[in-house]
């Protein structure tokens, strides 16, 4: 196991694309969450009726414990650039016929899955370690008084690496079957951005709200948006929190299932 998670780590990092886009998500996932907070501080911050009611409305969500929340809820719209590199990473192993030579070398086709699979892991922790670093510096820079309270929403840390994980897992999916980086990757940024978002819409209206358990909605729905969005439909908002638990397991369900069928599809597929 070892050997293989080595083998996949060599192959990202001698991969430009994994540090262009590695790169662009420490920029992105930071840089976007920062900005929206600076927005927040100084909107907040100021000594008249418009800072006072905007601290009434908003609350502090990015202090402890809501920043595990609020943070994770921003940084999920922007998933589908380690998305990108994996779809590439996959589509690459096809073109450049490294796959084959993994097998020549004296690998199993179950052994570079596994390596695929680890690739997928790898990349989806150090998203997250991201998002961790993130909320803990502005966390302790904006939270008074740090306590055993401060850490009970630390559980969307969880979420949020389980979703991305289950998206990555798609996108990884995608492109294995298709193998070609730019059509997969235009697939994928079309269902994830335009074809899903409208197929959610429709089926929230005309099927009670059936479009939760679509590929990327179930997963998107682990991490909802912050507390003071509740106070615009409390009902709904309350109702998206407790169908948290049915999300994850779907979400589980899904990621096997992925998984499953793409260890299946290489195992028959000629090389």
């Amino acid at each position: 196991m070892t050997q293989l998670l080595r083998t996949e780590w060599l192959k990202l990092k001698n991969y430009p694309a994994f540090w262009w886009l590695m790169g662009i998500s420490l920029l992105c996932y930071p840089g976007i969450n920062g900005f929206i907070y600076l927005i927040y501080d100084i909107a907040s911050s100021q000594r008249n009726e418009s800072g006072e009611m905007i601290n009434q409305l908003i609350g502090k969500p990015f202090s402890f414990p809501e920043i595990f929340r609020s943070v994770a809820h921003v940084s999920s719209y922007f998933v589908f650039i380690p998305a990108v590199l994996i779809l590439m990473q996959i589509s690459n192993e096809f073109t450049y016929k490294t796959n084959r030579q993994n097998i020549i070398d004296g690998w199993s086709r179950r052994q570079f899955m596994t390596a695929k699979f680890l690739g997928v892991l790898l990349v989806s922790v150090l998203i997250l370690m991201i998002y961790v670093a993130f909320v803990l510096v502005v966390g302790y820079i904006t939270t008074d008084h740090i306590n055993a309270s401060s850490w009970k929403m630390a559980h969307y840390t969880a979420l949020f690496g389980l979703q991305v994980f289950s998206q990555l897992s798609l996108a990884f999916l995608l492109g294995l079957i298709l193998r070609r980086a730019f059509i997969a990757l235009g697939i994928f940024i079309f269902y994830m951005l335009i074809f899903e978002n409208i197929l959610v819409g429709i089926l929230r209206w005309k099927a009670n709200d059936a479009g939760r358990f679509l590929f990327l909605e179930v997963s998107d729905r682990l991490t909802p948006a912050p507390a003071f969005f509740g106070q615009l439909d409390t009902a709904a908002y309350t109702k998206s929190l407790e169908q948290i638990n049915t999300q994850v397991w779907i979400t589980i369900i899904y990621t096997i299932l992925f998984w499953v069928a793409a260890f299946r599809i290489y195992e028959k597929r000629d090389l």
